[in-house]
């Protein structure tokens, strides 16, 4: 059933037409503004998407987790892209005690194959077998679910062994045989919506996890993540509307701060960014009622093999999420 409804509202703009009109000769603007609103008069409505009644239905299972509605916020964080474990474990001991709050529940996240580095000279990652032996060291020794990325469906079923949650690139995001080889594995799945997708047309993507899940007898675990939109060559801006949209799609939704303010190729054979924006966009998702965040973080960003530029550093980033969840509890009490 499609959780989405919409309703009509009857714009009042008669009156102001009377208005501008008693001003239209004084200004060209004023003329412009006439025609436009004589225009929008003739519209007789505009649809408006609307959160589903039942919002306690938002819910998905991440391991021992339960995302959505009425939940403690998840966070999923970790360096971009693998590379020793002196590096994750550094990352993880400051994860694990933020996983010790009641109001957050951690995923440590970490690729093991970056496949879409923008220089084919880009180190890439350790590879899929050393990479989840260095996750499931990190699961096991810091007591924290693990997540990574796929990008071939073959991946799946041997990310599915180490990681409770299959995370699916923004740039794969509308590629069946994948999505439908992670949702087979039962385990959760999260969809980062495409740069180049509207947030509704994310439906689809959760219509084939729950198709496969179906066909599988397993429970349909599906998150999406809002991470960008391309605005022109090399920019990205975030359209907040995204993330009620895609809750009305009846999943959890994830907000991607770090991959947001992404400059795609801004540092010519690399991906640049801005930091500083980071922690600002994502006081506006949780402003807006997200489900989960997603931040990269490293003890040295510039030493990063990947997305230095975006990531907060690790020595601000316990004090960055307590900010956020203050912000979170104060919202909520609303």
């Amino acid at each position: 059933m499609n959780p989405l409804r919409f309703r009509a509202f009857d714009l009042p703009v008669g009156k102001v037409v009377a208005k501008l009109r008693q001003h239209s000769d004084a200004c060209v603007l004023g003329r412009l503004l006439v025609i436009a609103t004589q225009v929008w008069s003739a519209i007789p409505f505009i649809p408006i998407l609307v959160m589903p009644q039942n919002e306690t239905s938002i819910a998905a299972r991440v391991g021992d987790y339960v995302v959505g509605e009425g939940q403690p916020l998840l966070l999923i964080a970790g360096p971009c892209v693998l590379q020793d474990d002196e590096t994750a474990n550094q990352i993880a001991d400051v994860l694990a005690s933020l996983n010790e709050r009641s109001d957050l529940n951690v995923v440590f996240k970490a690729s093991f194959d970056k496949a879409n580095r923008t220089s084919v000279t880009a180190g890439r990652g350790p590879g899929i077998s050393d990479g989840l032996g260095m996750l499931d060291r990190v699961g096991q020794q810091f007591s924290l679910p693990v997540t990574t990325d796929i990008h071939l469906p073959n991946q799946a079923s041997e990310a599915a062994e180490v990681c409770e949650l299959l995370q699916i690139p923004a740039f794969l995001a509308r590629q069946t045989d994948l999505v439908v080889a992670a949702a087979a594995t039962g385990k959760a799945v999260n969809v980062k919506k495409g740069q180049f997708m509207a947030p509704e047309d994310m439906r689809y993507v959760v219509e084939k996890v729950r198709y496969t899940c179906e066909q599988n007898g397993s429970e349909p675990e599906v998150l999406l993540c809002e991470r960008g939109t391309f605005f022109g060559y090399g920019r990205l801006v975030n359209d907040m509307q995204s993330i009620p949209i895609m809750r009305g799609l009846g999943v959890p939704v994830v907000f991607d701060a770090t991959h947001s303010v992404q400059r795609p190729g801004g540092l010519g054979g690399a991906t640049g960014g801005n930091r500083e924006m980071v922690e600002p966009l994502a006081r506006a998702a949780v402003a807006m009622g997200v489900d989960a965040l997603f931040f990269e973080t490293h003890p040295n960003p510039e030493k990063s093999p990947s997305d230095g530029p975006n990531m907060i550093p690790l020595d601000r980033f316990k004090a960055t999420v307590e900010r956020l969840l203050a912000l979170r509890g104060l919202s909520q009490s609303l």
